[in-house]
């Protein structure tokens, strides 16, 4: 069957030809539909921090999956042939530990599957399982966004958009910070107040919670030193795996800075719910599967607007 290898850090992804996955016990084997791509995609092949996820080389990549069910394992009693999935990837994890979704079938824990509601398509279900989950863990689980607060939102990506509008729904006060101002207006229309180039436009604003879906370093410290006094600064974002922040300002400001990974797979049902009720509508860039290299290579040169899934069926 048709698949993606990764190798390691600095070796290109690999369009390869393997043997199908077979459900073992207390196993699933999903026919995908639908594998999103991420910035972390770009992240594993220029930073070895990641490899410390890596169990066994190559592994399959693709940590926003979504599918159908074509064959269980012995034991497995709570899902059945043809039932319509997402993957939640927080087990494996899926997609670094072990084969993710950039292949035609892949073996799954069966506690990661998440039904699909109606109304949603697979490539929305595969953007709800990272972009979705982990923006919502990030503005509802450390954020702790209710309504009334002002919040700022760094990046305007797969995930902030999400991000953004999720914390519009809940009530809050959005303030957008986005390089390209081409997607503006689209954060505008999504609920957002204001919106800049940088988060530090809006000092003045006296923001509650900032939520870094960038993650380059130099916004995570944009955030400390702009997030009112006792606000907190949430990290989401894996631009770089290191960064320099104002300690005088997050000392004196009295800043809570926390990171913050994935999501539940309540998170992952929920924002599907969102999607098919039609009050999320993520901006999605559709791929066929052996364009995937090549969609990686575009989130580096930052060509992508909103997220981009890769269509795995044929």
């Amino acid at each position: 069957m048709k698949a993606w290898h990764f190798h390691g850090t600095g070796k290109p992804f690999e369009r390869v030809d393997i043997d199908e996955p077979k459900a073992s016990a207390g196993k699933v084997v999903i026919d995908v539909q639908a594998a999103g791509l991420c910035h972390s995609d770009v992240g594993i092949l220029e930073d070895e921090g990641w490899m410390g996820l890596m169990k066994e080389m190559p592994v399959v990549p693709g940590h926003e999956t979504s599918g159908t069910v074509s064959e269980v394992g012995e034991g497995v009693t709570d899902w059945k042939v043809g039932d319509k999935v997402a993957v939640w990837p927080m087990i494996g994890p899926f997609g670094y530990g072990v084969n993710g979704g950039w292949e035609a079938k892949a073996e799954v824990d069966p506690d990661q599957l998440v039904a699909m509601p109606e109304g949603i398509s697979f490539e929305q279900a595969a953007a709800a399982t990272d972009a979705g989950m982990t923006s919502a863990g990030a503005v509802f689980g450390k954020g702790r966004v209710k309504a009334g607060m002002k919040v700022g939102i760094i990046g305007f990506g797969g995930l902030g958009q999400i991000g953004a509008r999720l914390a519009h729904l809940e009530g809050a006060e959005v303030y957008v910070a986005e390089i390209k101002e081409e997607v503006w207006d689209q954060a505008k229309a999504g609920g957002a107040v204001k919106v800049a180039k940088s988060i530090s436009e809006f000092k003045d604003d006296e923001l509650d919670v900032i939520i870094d879906f960038a993650g380059f370093g130099t916004t995570t410290n944009e955030a400390v030193q702009t997030v009112k006094f006792q606000g907190r600064v949430v990290l989401v974002g894996m631009g770089k795996l290191e960064a320099n922040i104002d300690t005088n300002a997050m000392i004196l400001g009295q800043v809570e800075l926390v990171g913050s990974n994935g999501g539940s797979k309540d998170d992952i049902a929920s924002v599907m719910k969102w999607i098919a009720s039609g009050d999320l509508e993520p901006t999605l860039t559709l791929i066929d599967f052996e364009e995937i290299a090549d969609g990686v290579d575009r989130l580096k040169r930052g060509e992508v607007t909103g997220r981009l899934v890769a269509k795995v069926a044929e």
